[in-house]
């Protein structure tokens, strides 16, 4: 078996609430990458509600090569972690 991998990953757009409200931290989704490199089924295990539909925004648009058992591509549920830093000057 060979796991998904990530070929194309965009950065979250920090939400002008979240910013303003000082808040930063992960989100945790569970999904499931589609033997077409896609993300379904995208679940919300943790993260501040501030931040999630940012999180979600963003990793609909990552993809992936799925990954592989026998050398055939197929579904495989996937862990992924959104990281909000807030950076102070």
């Amino acid at each position: 078996m060979v796991p998904a991998e990530i070929i194309l990953k965009e950065s979250p757009v920090y939400p002008d609430s979240a910013r303003r409200a000082g808040v930063q931290g992960a989100v945790v989704l569970n999904a499931v990458v589609t033997t077409q490199g896609v993300l379904r089924d995208i679940q919300v295990v943790s993260g501040h509600p501030l931040l999630v539909n940012a999180a979600l925004d963003c990793v609909r648009k990552w993809r992936y090569r799925p990954g592989t058992l026998n050398e055939q591509p197929i579904d495989m549920p996937v862990n992924i972690r959104v990281q909000f830093v807030l950076n102070f000057r």
